[in-house]
């Protein structure tokens, strides 16, 4: 499954969107952020896809964890936000 990975200045509604059709196909969306920027911009994606997707009767539950990542040849703490469809 498709990782989406997101900086500070990442659109919230462009990603939401992104989340959306995610759940719509897999019921899950997986996203990464660096960064105190980066994880306030997936939030507000986070949020912003409820409300895209509860017309439909689906509510989205997010699971925080941390992740390790590869940057530059360096390897950085991030957060790993897991997405899924509850009905």
């Amino acid at each position: 499954m498709e990782i989406l990975k997101i900086s500070s200045k990442s659109n919230p509604n462009s990603v939401a969107g992104a989340i959306a059709g995610l759940v719509k196909e897999n019921n899950k969306a997986e996203m990464q952020a660096i960064g105190a920027g980066a994880l306030n911009q997936a939030v507000k994606a986070v949020a912003i896809a409820r409300g895209f997707v509860a017309p439909a009767g689906v509510d989205l539950v997010c699971i925080p964890a941390f992740a390790e990542v590869e940057v530059e040849g360096e390897n950085r703490t991030g957060m790993k936000l897991i997405i899924e469809s509850r009905k």
